[in-house]
């Protein structure tokens, strides 16, 4: 009887706080008059835990600059403030965008699921590889070159490096059907042949590769596996303490919240990453103030864990700031900034990535996009010995690529000016210039 009760108990809260989010849709406000210079976005709802974070998120995917916020969701109702512009510094004016905004935001449903916008959706146009392993030169042209021996047509995805991992999750096809792939032979060769080149001779190391059919929010689940990883515990303390990220947590006894506070210089979705690391970490932002109207963002958030407890231990505090650091070092765009764009094709990236490989260049981060034909990829290089990039092997490469087709987004003496990099960044960094990383011997044994 009392299991029942229990069990009865959380059905009527359930459709209790339903019944208030019915009563109470989620109320949006486009105010395009008020800033001079930024479009302001203003959100009423009733307050559930990961609200913040999909409202971030829907703003974040539109590409929106936030230069400021103001968040409060003390009790049941959640209400936040922010200030943006396109990546131009101009407002939001389009008004199919705005009306986008108003149903993503303003609809009951988006808050009743996050199914939407931060979960996973089956598919059958692509399947999803989430690869996870020890970060070396030359390592995206290895699994390039296994996913075009098998077949496998990469049209989206997203890699990611830090504190020596390696992390990436593909949208990929099927090279004869052009759809998902649902042999499960296939699909066990897939995992198995991605898993031994992540392994590398290291195999001390865990490395691993999951299949799936679905779309998954491609930057949430990289900063998931990363933190799964333990990433933010750092092995190697070689780079300068000014150049991390300035995070602190300090606990208001007053007010029982700790008071998270973090400087660091401004970035595209630096908001995102922030909010998305501490949901996941299951703390709630009860109020928060976020700036960055200048080249230096600053965020301040007063948290409680989610069973209502601030930060209570000094290991709990040193954790979240280690976390905290890494979420915003890992979307860093070190390196030298290439744009690829041409027709897609079989083989496209794994051909592009090999002559990068070739020519003693390491992706330290990477974007893979694919729209109406077109291949659209950004890639971060940096000379895979840790020096500064030679001018003239990015002339080649060009070259060799297509100059209209890769086009450099930063100079490599900008580069080499910011560049502190750490001289142990790679593992196999002495290997990489005397031994072929191609693994088709790995191929053959399995094919």
């Amino acid at each position: 009887m009392e299991t029942c009760s229990m069990s009865f108990s959380g059905n009527m809260e359930d459709e209790y706080e339903k019944f208030i989010r019915r009563m109470n849709p989620p109320r949006v406000v486009i105010d395009n008059d008020s800033c001079k210079n930024a479009t302001i976005i203003q959100v009423d709802s009733a307050n559930k835990h990961g609200i913040l974070l999909e409202v971030v998120q829907v703003l974040t995917d539109l590409n929106f600059i936030i230069t400021k916020a103001y968040i409060s969701s003390d009790g049941g109702w959640f209400m936040d403030v922010f200030n943006v512009t396109d990546h131009e510094g101009n407002k939001i004016t389009n008004e199919e965008i705005l009306d986008y905004i108003q149903k993503a935001l303003g609809s009951e449903t988006s808050f009743t699921t996050s199914m939407r916008s931060v979960g996973v959706t089956t598919s059958t146009d692509h399947t999803v590889i989430e690869l996870i392993g020890s970060d070396r030169p030359g390592l995206l042209s290895e699994l390039c070159a296994v996913l075009t021996h098998l077949k496998c047509n990469v049209l989206n995805g997203e890699v990611w490096t830090h504190n020596t991992r390696a992390a990436s999750v593909l949208q990929v096809t099927d090279e004869e059907s052009g759809l998902a792939i649902t042999d499960p032979k296939k699909l066990s060769i897939i995992k198995k042949m991605l898993c031994n080149v992540l392994k590398g001779s290291n195999k001390a190391n865990e490395a691993k590769t999951v299949v799936s059919h679905g779309v998954t929010h491609t930057e949430r689940r990289l900063h998931q596996m990363m933190f799964a990883d333990r990433d933010y515990e750092r092995k190697d303390e070689c780079c300068s303490e000014k150049e991390r990220p300035d995070v602190k947590v300090v606990n208001w006894y007053d007010k029982d919240y700790s008071v998270v506070t973090i400087r660091c210089k401004d970035r595209p979705k630096l908001l995102f990453d922030t909010i998305c690391t501490l949901t996941d970490m299951e703390y709630v932002v009860f109020h928060g103030n976020v700036d960055a109207e200048g080249p230096e963002a600053y965020q301040e958030y007063c948290i409680r864990h989610i069973d209502g407890f601030p930060v209570n231990s000094d290991a709990e505090r040193q954790r979240v700031i280690q976390c905290l650091e890494a979420a915003i070092e890992r979307r860093v765009s070190e390196g030298l900034k290439l744009e690829l764009c041409t027709t897609d094709r079989i083989g496209l990236l794994s051909d592009v990535t090999r002559i990068f490989r070739e020519n003693s260049l390491t992706v330290m981060r990477a974007e893979v996009t694919t729209r109406a034909g077109k291949a659209m990829n950004t890639f971060y290089v940096g000379d895979a010995s840790g020096y500064p990039v030679d001018p003239k092997i990015i002339d080649s490469i060009r070259k060799e690529i297509g100059q209209t087709i890769l086009k450099v987004k930063s100079t490599p003496q900008e580069l080499n000016q910011g560049q502190q990099e750490c001289p142990n960044r790679f593992l196999f960094r002495g290997l990489f210039k005397t031994k072929s990383f191609c693994n088709f011997g790995l191929v053959r044994s399995y094919s």
